[in-house]
């Protein structure tokens, strides 16, 4: 386990990574978690008293690594942008479990579930997420929904997205 302090920083200006909040892991201490690594990895630990799981250390070069903040996050520890961050993280080599519900619904449609297959395991993810991030019942299930019914056409998470954004105008 590593332990250190760091600011939150914001990009700017930075390509896809345009607006995120980030935390920045120096590369010595990078190497204490995963010796000899410049791929990305994933960890655990705390935010200050907040728990994480499961959060991508994205390589900067230069040995060095980011974990990004999304909105959950920084609700959680109550920080922004320039302030000072208690950092405790490990490797985390759990393996992600894919909504069981979600799945569920996926084989009672094979070409969905058939489509689903062929994406890569990060977009599979990211549905699977966003379905697990809904905070009730109703809206996980409309997800499952929305998500099934997305990949039966063959659209990906973004597709169905902008669908969905585009009928609620």
């Amino acid at each position: 386990m590593i332990q250190f302090t760091t600011t939150i920083h914001k990009f700017a200006k930075q390509g896809e990574k345009t607006g995120w909040t980030y935390i920045e892991i120096p590369a010595d201490l990078a190497q204490q978690l995963k010796p000899g690594n410049r791929k990305e990895f994933k960890v655990k630990g705390k935010l200050d008293a907040f728990p994480v799981k499961r959060m991508s250390a994205i390589p900067m070069g230069g040995g060095k690594f980011i974990l990004a903040l999304n909105a959950t996050i920084r609700k959680g520890i109550a920080k922004k942008q320039g302030a000072m961050l208690k950092v405790q993280l490990t490797e985390d080599k759990s393996e992600f479990i894919f909504n069981a519900d979600f799945m569920e619904c996926l084989n009672d449609e094979p070409a969905a579930k058939e489509f689903f297959q062929s994406l890569t395991g990060s977009h599979q993810r990211y549905f699977s997420k966003w379905i697990d991030d809904a905070k009730t019942e109703p809206t996980r299930t409309k997800r499952i929904a929305m998500a099934v019914n997305a990949l039966s056409k063959k659209w990906g998470y973004p597709e169905m997205i902008r669908a969905n954004k585009k009928d609620n105008l």
